[in-house]
């Protein structure tokens, strides 16, 4: 029997809401009953958010409207079900039945025909469950319940107590507010089988020279032969038959195109295939895997200290300087994210002249739609493990519970995402930093390997993915952050920071670009406000003018970006209006980041790059220090840093 696969995105889903276990008295899952229910049956689809499906309904407001959000955190404390039936056709042959969740947002537990089967807990992995056992002839019921969510995993607090295995960002950061995402954040299928089958299939790519190297390995039961193949556009390149059982193909001097970063020329992609066959030769199971060829290395920059980490990436021989942003969801509740809201962004930062983005820590791994469009425009990715800053301590945890979570999510990102040749570095997480000179700003000193959390990631990703490589945390090195007093003592590699401009920009915020020293830059910023429609447009029962710190619609997020005093200071009065202060604070911005991305990229090769804080809204932020604004438009400064980047 060949196995099968079925998409349950495809069947019709109920959603219902509960105080918490009260659906274990008195829901009936036979006849659907829900009587008790807090909030009754609503259409949800899957994969999906429940707070989209309750903002759909009506049951929420809009939570990007004015203050909104916090008539919408009430969600967290219920039980959410989720309920479809299974066509009977579905079970017609097999002998085996599993069901496949890529995405659980972020704890509960699994109901097949009112019996729970199973519990699960973990943004970061999928979850896989047999259901063989709980089925019956027909009519079968399935439902996943999400429990309520830890109650605080937010920007300010402690790292090291910070193990519960969801994605922060969305208990507020300073450029969103809070809106936790529950629900069904990845495909769901059910696969069918009569025990042969692929049971995993794994690839990766380099370059010699003009020649590709593929190396392909995997596991498959119960067949005859494993076939795997190197295709272009359907054209066969070449073919190999093994035993089924555990197989391993290296091929050298393939005759291949190089896959070349944006700009730099084209991207040509290649299926890689597996396929299982049975005494007959009949195909079994199949899993393809979409690849490209290049090869990385990484060189000293120009004047380096000896011994300072590596920051000239070398693409096919060509050094490149690395330019780009730093990537977030493009929505909090990044369940209902469509591919077109993806490739909207991705083509624009292709087109701007983006050859990297940093995928931060404070969320979780991309999906494969964003790896595939990455691939296909060109640009390169840092993909970072789930850990990040916390204001007050900032120290990954030490505990052998949490290093074994965590090794096991670091390993499903790599099986997951390691073919993709837009992949470059692995990195252990944002802003993992220990107390240096007394905790003074600037002179904190990055997590290095010595930590045994940030070991572990560094053995896994040696043994896993050797080709790509490992950061410890970003920034990273002597110092998390540049001074003026510090340059010229070989302190600065990767640098964070500033993210503001202090002074005058053609003084001190020129002064200090020019002093720069630092290797590379993975975050710096500038705050510009967002356009006064799409302010006006969510501000909501609240009034948009003025735009200071005390105004709720300016400081939903945090105040920190909000310039007006330095409008004030500079031009001796206040904004006549909404639109005044926005010309002024994009233009700044504009003029704040081209002085700092020129100045690095006319240092190269003496600094390998800078990555901008941040790329695009997920939330209407008044001000932000985005380049992009929530609809996924270019500010002003987008346009600007355009000419530097593509350096026309």
């Amino acid at each position: 029997m060949k196995k099968r696969y079925f998409d349950l995105s495809e069947l019709d889903w109920n959603l219902t809401g509960w105080l918490p276990h009260l659906w274990r008295l008195q829901y009936s899952f036979e006849s659907g009953a829900a009587s008790a229910a807090e909030v009754q049956a609503l259409p949800a689809k899957v994969p999906g958010s429940v707070q989209h499906a309750l903002r759909e309904a009506g049951v929420i407001p809009d939570w990007n409207v004015g203050i909104n959000y916090r008539q919408c955190e009430w969600v967290e404390n219920r039980h959410w079900i989720y309920e479809t039936t299974l066509p009977d056709e579905w079970f017609a042959s097999g002998k085996s039945f599993r069901l496949n969740c890529r995405g659980l947002d972020y704890c509960g537990c699994v109901l097949v025909n009112g019996k729970e089967i199973a519990e699960f807990k973990g943004t970061h992995i999928p979850h896989v469950f047999d259901i063989t056992p709980h089925l019956r002839e027909s009519g079968n019921r399935l439902a996943i319940v999400f429990e309520c969510p830890p109650r605080w995993l937010g920007q300010f607090g402690f790292t090291s107590k910070m193990t519960e295995w969801k994605p922060r960002f969305y208990y507020a950061w300073d450029w969103t507010v809070r809106i936790v995402q529950t629900g069904i954040c990845g495909g769901v299928s059910i696969e069918a089988t009569d025990g042969a089958e692929i049971e995993s299939f794994r690839c990766t790519t380099d370059a010699e020279g003009s020649v590709g190297v593929l190396k392909a390995w995997g596991k498959t039961k119960g067949a005859a032969s494993v076939v795997v193949s190197l295709c272009k556009n359907g054209g066969m390149i070449r073919e190999e038959k093994l035993p089924a059982g555990d197989f391993d193909v290296t091929w050298k001097d393939l005759p291949i195109e190089l896959w070349q970063p944006n700009m730099l020329g084209d991207q040509p992609l290649y299926d890689v295939s597996c396929r299982l066959l049975d005494d007959g030769g009949a195909e079994i199971d199949r899993v393809t895997r979409r690849v490209g060829f290049k090869h990385v290395e990484w060189q000293q920059c120009e004047g380096a200290p000896q011994g300072a980490d590596p920051w000239i990436c070398v693409v096919n021989g060509k050094p490149v300087f690395l330019q780009g942003v730093n990537w977030v969801p493009v929505r909090p509740n990044f369940a209902d994210v469509t591919e077109a809201d993806c490739r909207k962004r991705l083509e624009l930062y292709r087109d701007l002249g983006c050859n990297m983005l940093r995928v931060w820590g404070g969320a979780t791994l991309e999906t494969k739609c964003f790896f595939d469009i990455c691939d296909e425009l060109g640009i390169m990715v840092w993909q970072e493990f789930p850990l990040s800053s916390s204001g007050k301590e900032n120290w990954p945890p030490e505990d052998e519970k949490s290093i074994a979570e965590q090794s096991v999510i670091a390993e499903s990102y790599i099986a997951r995402r390691q073919h993709h040749v837009s992949l470059v570095i692995w990195c252990g997480g944002n802003e993992l930093i220990g107390a240096l000179d007394g905790g003074k700003v600037g002179g904190e000193k990055p997590v290095e390997l010595s930590h045994p959390l940030i070991a572990r990631f560094a053995e896994i990703v040696a043994r896993e993915d050797p080709t790509r490589r490992f950061l410890p945390t970003s920034s990273s090195g002597p110092r998390f952050y540049a001074l003026p007093e510090n340059y010229g003592k070989g302190l600065h590699w990767d640098t964070h920071g500033p993210w503001k401009a202090d002074g005058d920009l053609d003084g001190n915020w020129t002064e200090y670009w020019r002093g720069d020293d630092s290797l590379f830059r993975s975050e710096t910023g500038s705050p510009g406000a967002c356009s006064a429609e799409i302010t006006r447009r969510y501000a909501g029962d609240l009034d948009p003018y003025p735009g200071t710190a005390d105004n709720p619609l300016w400081y939903r997020h945090t105040s920190w970006w909000v310039e007006w005093p330095v409008f004030v200071q500079e031009l001796g009065r206040q904004p006549k209006d909404l639109e005044e202060y926005v010309a002024w604070s994009q233009d700044r911005q504009k003029k704040a980041l081209s002085i700092a991305v020129k100045t690095c990229k006319d240092r190269f090769p003496r600094c390998g790059g800078i990555l901008l804080w941040m790329g695009h809204d997920c939330f209407p932020c008044a001000a932000n220090t985005s380049i992009i604004d929530f609809d996924g438009n270019p500010k002003p400064a987008a346009l600007a840093l355009k000419k530097i980047w593509r350096g026309s």
